[in-house]
């Protein structure tokens, strides 16, 4: 997949209403997420890496395009109770019917308040934001350890790519074992931005036991990739062409994987402005303050004790 983000979202002083962009952002993504033969949804064959770290992370088999895929009518899963929509795709040409009891789903959403999601790694977002979540189910592997991936791009500023930034905390609350943070910027005053947990998930529900560990490799610049004739998508991203990608795989040779259960699911929030910013959650702050107040707590005991045991001593009376 190649999901496109504008470099400039150009709404002024004034934030768009979550059903406005929504409706924009479905209207835009056949083109900018599914229109171009580059686009690609990655596998790798995995059984002989023994380094979970190594790039790539295996030996590739020839990807599938998403272009070449067959993909169903969006107002056939739009719900505006839930401000959702998906997209679900196969392969229109797949003789080794690798397919055949499976798809590519991309379930965009909407949000009219800050709260979180139910399931992890439960991003925190705002009424400036869409979540955009990756699922890939009942697909065949064409190996026993199977790793995919997907190609993201994203037009840049100029001729610079946006500013990639790691975040890192103490706090795994929302994403058990997951304490980092990744977010791309478009801007130093940001005008947009993109964020994810390194984290994807082998069942669903998603859990600690199913999370996968993501790698992403460095932000470049792309080939120049033709915009397609859209007057929606122009509106968005103008007439530059200047494109910046990088890919995104999950999992690793050992561990959970795809082919457990063969179910693999990927989110990212897209924004406008300033990202949503993470806060200690209620739990971390209360251990906290436990861990922090103890000691001071057990000072103030032995103060006490000794005071106490200094005034019984100097009571004493001696009878010399």
């Amino acid at each position: 997949m190649r999901g496109s983000v504008e470099r400039s979202w150009g709404w002024g002083h004034s934030a768009p209403s979550p059903l406005l962009l929504l409706t924009l952002f479905l209207f835009a993504a056949p083109f900018g997420l599914l229109g171009e033969t580059t686009r690609q949804l990655l596998e790798f064959d995995s059984t002989n890496v023994s380094d979970t770290a190594a790039k790539p992370p295996g030996t590739p088999y020839p990807p599938y395009s998403l272009a070449d895929f067959s993909w169903n009518n969006i107002t056939d899963s739009l719900d505006p109770a839930t401000l959702s929509a998906t997209f679900q795709g196969h392969p229109m040409n797949d003789p080794t019917r690798t397919f055949a009891n499976g798809s590519l789903a991309f379930r965009v959403q909407a949000f009219s308040r800050s709260s979180r999601p139910a399931q992890p790694p439960r991003l925190l977002h705002t009424a400036d934001t869409c979540q955009l979540e990756v699922a890939l189910v009942g697909a065949s592997p064409r190996g026993n350890r199977s790793l995919f991936g997907l190609e993201v791009a994203t037009l840049g500023q100029g001729s610079d790519c946006p500013s990639v930034q790691e975040q890192h905390s103490i706090d795994d609350e929302y994403a058990p074992a997951v304490f980092q943070l990744d977010q791309l910027l478009w801007g130093s005053l940001p005008s947009g931005f993109a964020q994810w947990r390194p984290v994807a998930y082998s069942q669903k529900p998603g859990g600690r036991e199913s999370a996968l560990p993501c790698q992403a490799s460095p932000l470049h610049p792309a080939l120049a990739y033709p915009l397609p004739q859209s007057p929606i998508v122009r509106a968005f991203f103008g007439s530059q062409n200047n494109f910046c990608a990088f890919n995104v795989t999950f999992g690793a040779s050992t561990g959970p994987g795809y082919w457990d259960q063969h179910y693999l699911s990927w989110s990212m929030l897209l924004g406008v402005g300033f990202p949503p910013v993470d806060g200690l959650s209620p739990l971390v702050l209360g251990i906290m303050a436990v861990a922090l107040g103890a000691p001071g707590l057990m000072l103030l005991v032995g103060g006490l004790v000794l005071l106490l045991y200094h005034k019984k001593y100097s009571e004493y009376q001696s009878i010399n």
